[in-house]
């Protein structure tokens, strides 16, 4: 396995959609059928898109809902495959979001399912301990 030049590092942004009702949190996550994971909405910028467009763009492509920011989070960096044998930088740039309009559904290719859990269940739900972790820090700070 080899370790493709940083150069190539792709950079990605999205969010934690969350919605408080009283003590009541929940979350958005999306499914993705490619990989069969549940994950926090994100995808790759576009060419000239600031992150904070690449993240509101993206988490209304997955999730069908138009959201605000309300804080930049902390940004997750990882190894991604593309490849048998080759593994690329990624770092995603996440904010913490409430929705203002849309309708959540998965309206993309990419996400087959998205939608609202309560927020221990959704924790529990993530596939990757990168995403639990964030969640879980994200949640202490609305």
């Amino acid at each position: 396995m080899t370790l493709a030049p940083e150069t190539e590092e792709i950079v990605a942004a999205g969010g934690v959609v969350f919605e408080r009702r009283g003590d009541h949190v929940r979350v958005v996550l999306i499914h993705r059928p490619k990989y069969q994971d549940w994950s926090l909405p994100k995808g790759k910028a576009e060419p000239g898109e600031s992150i904070t467009q690449t993240a509101l763009r993206e988490v209304r492509e997955e999730t069908g809902l138009v959201c605000r920011i309300v804080q930049e989070l902390e940004q997750v960096r990882y190894s991604y495959r593309t490849g048998k044998d080759n593994l690329r930088p990624k770092t995603v740039h996440y904010f913490l979001m409430k929705p203002v309009g849309g309708r959540l559904e998965a309206p993309g290719q990419e996400a087959d399912a998205a939608r609202w859990f309560d927020a221990d269940e959704a924790i529990r739900l993530l596939t990757y301990e990168h995403d639990r972790e964030l969640l879980q820090k994200a949640l202490r700070l609305e």
